[in-house]
């Protein structure tokens, strides 16, 4: 179990309160599928991804980035037992999807430089150091199946 402090649940609480869910999303997914080419296996529906202008202006990618971040949205509603509330997705992603687990921690990586250039000045140290904290117990939970 995560012990978390007051000064994280409120930062965030307040990211989350601050980002733009149009931007961020899409922005992280985009960014992942760029940066890490071979993560756009998944994606084979998604049509053109050739390259990152065909990417970024791909709306499959940019609808997967709003759910993710929907996803998200279902940690910080359960910070007290992300893992039981992710039991399902990581299910999902182990036995159906078969997405490589190493994958969420690169996406996790791309979500919080999005973060950060939406947050600008306010992402400071000890707030990225909170973020890290929390998205490192989401990718800890999406990984549980796979153990």
């Amino acid at each position: 179990m995560v012990t978390w402090t007051d000064f994280e649940r409120a930062t965030i609480q307040d990211i989350f309160s601050k980002i733009d869910y149009d931007i961020v999303g899409p922005g992280a997914l985009s960014r992942c599928l760029i940066v890490y080419p071979w993560t756009q296996r998944y994606f084979g529906s998604f049509g053109n991804l050739y390259n990152a202008a065909a990417i970024a202006s791909n709306p499959k990618v940019a609808a997967h980035g709003k759910v993710v971040l929907g996803g998200l949205e279902k940690a910080l509603k359960n910070m007290d037992d992300i893992k039981q509330a992710y039991a399902d997705l990581s299910v999902l992603h182990s036995e159906t999807l078969q997405v490589d687990p190493d994958n969420f921690k690169l996406l996790a990586d791309c979500l919080t430089i999005v973060v950060a250039s939406q947050l600008g000045k306010d992402f400071t140290p000890e707030v990225h150091a909170a973020f890290a904290k929390f998205l490192a117990v989401v990718v800890a939970a999406l990984r549980k199946q796979y153990h």
